[in-house]
């Protein structure tokens, strides 16, 4: 980041607080690097905007704004750089404004859309992909977390300059404790994150065959029904900070079964804290999961979780945690902007 002089950065985003996801993390976490490096950084998001809840998934906020607010904002702004984070309704305002202007912007691809839409609303996925080529066609570079997802995105014949940003994790916070907080049949097996359809959670508490208890962070539209469901199981709501880091700590495996998410912070935060990871063979955990002693990757979830327990070192996963700094994500994405004029 030292090479490039302070910029003015509008970086527009329709995930945002209150939010509690990848996105909303990745992009504040980069802005406060960026801030903290002498550059100054405006986040557009739908707070200020007349919109409503995304039927299918109500903690997103759908706002729109209109051409003229955003005009207004950059007029005042003046930014240097600008980089469209989300395709949702705010992304498409910008980029036509960008388009009008003869701006140059870049953008991002946090989310596979086309999978969620399919999981919740049955979309064919080659519709959605159709959108999100449409979106990003006019993009000076479209940032991609992994190599898989990369190569992915190749085969969808996105035919635009593809560049790396990949993502942190917070080391001072996410690292192993003494394992002394939960008084349950081990090994614990951890799950965090939405408790939604698309994250496959129920693949995970249908596992058959394993000893030991079945945790679960987080909160969602079908929490309720898998609490009836897996009364087994023990669903602990939503955890931040420092109790979230301790239940990670405390666990002996973590279980990510989505199949839909383009990287997975929540791995990283397994691994920094000296937990192995059981994951599927797809984009996010093939590129995190380097070997068999930080996880093991199987297309049935259950083999996955006692292949990892089987063969975990702590000091390896928290190795693995270590090449995966904020500092080193933020240095990535600022020179993957460009100037908006060129």
């Amino acid at each position: 980041m030292h090479t490039i002089p302070p910029q003015r950065i509008l970086i527009a985003t329709d995930a945002w607080h209150p939010q509690v996801n990848g996105v909303v993390r990745t992009m504040e976490k980069t802005m406060n690097v960026l801030v903290a490096a002498g550059h100054t950084v405006e986040i557009v998001e739908p707070g200020p905007f007349r919109g409503f809840s995304c039927p299918v998934y109500p903690e997103i906020r759908l706002s729109f704004p209109g051409y003229g607010r955003l005009a207004q904002i950059l007029d005042r702004f003046k930014p240097d750089r600008v980089h469209i984070s989300t395709e949702g309704p705010l992304g498409l305002y910008l980029r036509q404004v960008c388009k009008q202007r003869n701006y140059r912007y870049t953008t991002s691809y946090h989310t596979k859309f086309p999978e969620y839409l399919h999981h919740l609303m049955w979309v064919p996925t080659n519709l959605g992909y159709r959108y999100m080529r449409w979106f990003h066609r006019r993009s000076a570079g479209l940032m991609v977390a992994t190599p898989s997802l990369e190569n992915e995105l190749r085969k969808h014949k996105f035919n635009i300059p593809l560049l790396r940003w990949s993502r942190g994790v917070d080391l001072k916070l996410f690292r192993p404790r003494p394992k002394t907080l939960f008084d349950l049949p081990r090994p614990i097996m951890l799950s965090v994150g939405r408790v939604s359809r698309e994250k496959s959670v129920e693949d995970f508490l249908r596992a058959k065959g394993l000893p030991g208890t079945k945790v679960v962070v987080g909160d969602g539209p079908i929490k309720s029904r898998l609490e009836r469901e897996f009364p087994e199981a023990k669903f602990l709501g939503f955890r931040g900070g420092e109790e979230l880091s301790e239940i990670y700590a405390n666990s002996d495996v973590f279980v990510f079964p989505s199949r839909t998410d383009t990287f997975g912070l929540v791995q990283v935060e397994a691994l920094a804290c000296g937990v192995p990871v059981a994951a599927y063979p797809v984009v996010g955990p093939i590129d995190i999961i380097q070997n068999e002693k930080v996880g093991a990757l199987d297309n049935d979830i259950g083999v996955a979780i006692t292949k990892a327990l089987a063969n975990a070192d702590s000091t390896e996963c928290v190795r693995i945690a270590h090449q995966y700094t904020w500092e080193n994500c933020t240095r990535q994405f600022l020179h993957n902007t460009v100037p908006i004029r060129g």
